[in-house]
Order: structure tokens, then sequence, then C-alpha cells
């Protein structure tokens, strides 16, 4: 497929990497990385111009970003593959159920070493319960070796262990390898963030992206950038990754349901990102606001002032048609 980045070769020195990291010291310092210069962004005309479903980012030789792309689905997913030396980490499995319109499975088990003849074992986990985070679960859920947890509250509380849910951090270990997870409800009541020591990447998901900032529960979103902040508050924070882009370099957001996003801007943001996120939930209306990288909204309110504008306008309508009506009868009867 699109020869994968040339696989074997990746794969190889992946395997010669895991072995070399297992057997050396913890790592005092970030793992350096780099992003890739341009991700796939989709065509006016998808059906004219094919592309590959899946483009796959090295950002270290343990450290995948996949992104679908946006002709096979405009929510363009980002997803996020992590290898340890006991085992991989697979952050959300995106948009897309077809196998055949996306290969999901296929390409993360390619990108798998072997330890001992046998490849390693796989957990899949999500950022949160939206299906264009857990739509490509069933690719996953017969194979061997491969654990899926759901997305929903109750089974993400009972696997990571969060007992007094959103409070808590859990932490998985992927051998040699700490990945943190931190509650960040909001956008969604099950959300999670990842944070990796090895690389000091922050995955985001939909908390914090450089597109729309979808609010389900303001006071929850507000707690959690305070939750967040304070667990990076000692820690370095490489890059903050999230689950889309949805913006332009220009800051103007793409439409919904684009499958063309020109002149992207990156998918990264920065600590002073986050930094700068309390008082932008402070500050919000409740209805929307533009940032610098990002906007909010929250679509219930927007939903329910439409519905009430529309409400208001339907009775002045009426109202204006029952004056209209009372005075052609007192014409008619003045006439007759």
């Amino acid at each position: 497929m699109n020869r994968l980045l040339s696989l074997a070769r990746t794969k190889s020195f992946l395997s010669l990497t895991i072995m070399a990291y297992s057997t050396g010291s913890a790592w005092s310092e970030p793992v350096p990385g780099s992003l890739p210069a341009q991700w796939n962004i989709g065509a006016e005309n998808c059906a004219a111009s094919p592309q590959p479903p899946l483009q796959v980012g090295v950002y270290e030789p343990q450290t995948f970003i996949l992104r679908q792309n946006p002709c096979v689905n405009p929510e363009a997913n980002f997803l996020y593959l992590l290898i340890g030396s006991q085992k991989a980490l697979l952050i959300d499995t995106g948009a897309v159920a077809d196998p055949n319109k996306m290969p999901l499975a296929q390409t993360v088990l390619s990108l798998l070493p072997s330890k001992d003849g046998v490849r390693l074992p796989l957990l899949v986990v999500h950022t949160h319960k939206h299906r264009d985070h857990y739509a490509g679960d069933g690719q996953f859920t017969s194979l061997p070796n491969v654990k899926v947890v759901s997305p929903d509250l109750a089974s993400v509380r009972a696997f990571f262990g969060f007992d007094h849910w959103p409070e808590g951090i859990a932490h998985l270990d992927l051998g040699d390898r700490i990945v943190d997870v931190v509650p960040t409800s909001g956008h969604e009541s099950a959300h999670i963030a990842f944070y990796d020591e090895r690389t000091a990447l922050l995955f985001s998901g939909d908390f914090l992206i450089p597109g729309r900032l979808t609010l389900e529960d303001t006071g929850a979103d507000q707690r959690s950038a305070a939750r967040v902040i304070d667990f990076v508050a000692n820690r370095p924070v490489t890059h903050i990754l999230g689950g889309h882009i949805e913006r332009d370099l220009a800051s103007h957001t793409y439409a919904e349901g684009a499958t063309y996003h020109p002149n992207e801007r990156p998918l990264e943001l920065s600590r002073e990102d986050l930094m700068k996120l309390p008082s932008a939930l402070a500050s919000f209306n409740g209805f929307y606001a533009s940032h610098e990288n990002y906007s909010i909204t929250h679509p219930m309110h927007n939903l329910l002032a439409v519905l009430c504008a529309a409400f208001v306008l339907l009775s002045a309508l009426g109202f204006v048609s029952y004056r209209l009506l009372l005075s052609w009868r007192r014409r008619r009867l003045a006439s007759s």
C-alpha cells in the first residue's frame, strides 16, 4: 500500500531500536522527533484525484502519526501509534469502518515489531466517544493479541481505574515507556488525553485542536483545562497533537464536510495555546468565539438560540397574519 514508507526497513529498524532502548537507562530528555511538512489535504474533486486513504508519518522510530485522507472522510482524523518494548498503543481508530476504504488494521499491524518471533500485543484506546474516533474498532476486535477498550465512560473508568472521575491520573506501561492518562471531559463526558513521557507529546483528542472546540459542558471543559495545565506544570511539552486540523494558515475554518484543505495550518499546538485556554473559556459567551488557533462553540446553545429565534419569528408572523385577518373581516362587515 503505497509502499507504506518502506515498511520492511522501518520495521527492522524499529525492532533494533526497541531492543536497544529496553536494555538502556530511562530517558532523561524527551526523544526528539519530526512532523511531516505536509499532510494529505484531500482534493476539490476526489473522484478525479484518487489518493492513498491513509498517510503514515514517522515522528521517531517508535511513534507513528496516521492521517485519514479527507477524501475518504471529511473528518480527516489523526491517529497515534506508540510502541514500547512490551506492547503497542493505538489512540483512536478514526471515522471509517470499512477496511476496503480505510485499511487501518492492516497498516497498524504492519508497523508493529516482533519480539521473540511474536508480534507485539496491541492496546486500542480512544480519546472519546464520538463515532469519528472509534468507527474503525471493528477492524481490530477479532484480531489475536489485540485488546480494544470501549470509549464509553463506564469502560474508560473501569479499565484505567478512575475511582473518582474526572479526578486522578492513570498510567499505561508499554514496557520502558509510560503513557499518562488525564481526564478531559467537556467536549464529551468520557474524554481523556494522553501524555507520552518518552516524547513529551500530549495527545489531546478534540479537547484542544487547531479548529472547532465544540463544548458539551463548558464548566467541565474549564476544569479539564485547569487539570491538564496542573499536570504539565513540571513536565516538558514538545507538541500538543489533536484529532483534526480544521483551519488554514489564515485562521479560516474549513466548512463542515470539506474534502479539501488547501493551505492547511500545522497540526501541532503549543504549551502557550494550552495556557491561553482557561481565559478563552472564561470569556466564552456561550455561543461562539474565535481565537488565533481555534474557535469555541456550544452546539446545543446555538441550536436552542436558533429554535428560539424561529419561535419568535413564527409567533410574529402568526400575530401579523391574525391582525390582517381581523382587519379584512372588519372591512368585509363594513361593506356588507
